[in-house]
């Protein structure tokens, strides 16, 4: 059996972002966010609702999800394969515009909901070894959270590194899906009896998947592996100049170096009462040069 790689942009969208699966997204956030009791997710509300999306948009189309739940609070959750630099800043921008985007002049404040921004990120982003990271607006002061309509949350999935045997729960088992769904060729057994976890995977069956699915999942592969390359191939020039750089003003300094030496020598000759025509021979100074130091 063939699953498709949840980190494929349009793969992790159709599993989290299916209107008739909603299951899905409601487990995954209330395990990530570790909401219980009365914050407990019970629906959703998808704002874009996942559907096939035309290769020539692509370039243009964010494959993000975004939905609220019951209480009006806003989600957005991104899927990041590749560090493109600047996360952090596209992450506020996001979560900034989602917030702002709730009212429309001269409407009330009040109505503003939260806005929750989850990155699940395939690489690592912060210096902490912690795989799940939640960021809030604290008072410095107090350490209290009075300005709580933003919550960033950043999963760095090259951080999470447990086995199977070692999935204590639901969030971990949701990110082994997410970290290593492309590479199994079954359901484990310790991923089973969740109804939206089987629900993801059965999402992720790719024998089911049609012609266009099919088509765009490759695309995207293609084009992710293709700006990695680009990205290798510019550090490496990158290198490559750098290296040629430092070569060149190595022996620019070198130069500058043996000129000041030369000097030096003309000097001391000069000084000892030799002619401008033998000390220009002894430096490689011009004699013209050699009478301007004279």
């Amino acid at each position: 059996m063939k699953f498709a790689d949840p980190k494929n942009d349009i793969a992790f969208k159709k599993i989290f972002g299916d209107e008739n699966h909603k299951e899905v997204l409601i487990s995954f956030l209330n395990a990530v966010l570790d909401f219980q009791g009365e914050q407990t997710i019970i629906d959703v509300e998808l704002a874009n609702p996942y559907q096939v999306p035309k290769i020539e948009a692509l370039k243009e189309t964010i494959l993000d999800i975004k939905a609220t739940n019951q209480n009006g609070d806003h989600f957005i959750v991104e899927m990041q394969k590749n560090d493109q630099g600047n996360f952090a800043k596209r992450s506020l921008y996001y979560t900034a515009k989602a917030y702002t985007s709730q009212i429309g002049r001269g409407d009330n404040y009040h109505e503003l909901k939260k806005v929750y921004f989850i990155g699940i990120l395939n690489f690592t982003m912060f210096e902490s070894n912690h795989y799940i990271s939640r960021h809030l607006i604290l008072n410095q002061e107090t350490n209290s959270q009075d300005l709580d309509d933003f919550e960033f949350c950043f999963i760095e999935l090259d951080k999470f590194a447990k086995e199977l045997t070692q999935l204590n729960s639901l969030v971990d088992k949701w990110l082994y899906f997410i970290k290593n769904g492309a590479s199994l060729e079954m359901i484990p057994k310790e991923l089973t009896g969740n109804p939206a976890l089987e629900q993801a995977f059965d999402a992720a069956k790719m024998y089911s998947w049609n012609k266009k699915e099919m088509e765009i999942y490759d695309y995207i592969d293609l084009q992710k592996g293709s700006e990695l390359d680009a990205l290798r191939t510019a550090e490496q020039k990158g290198e490559k100049r750098g290296l040629k750089k430092g070569i060149e003003q190595e022996r620019a300094l070198g130069e500058k170096k043996r000129e000041q030496e030369k000097v030096e020598t003309a000097k001391n000759a000069i000084k000892q009462g030799l002619d401008n025509q033998t000390i220009s021979a002894i430096t490689g100074l011009p004699p013209e040069e050699v009478e301007k130091l004279r």
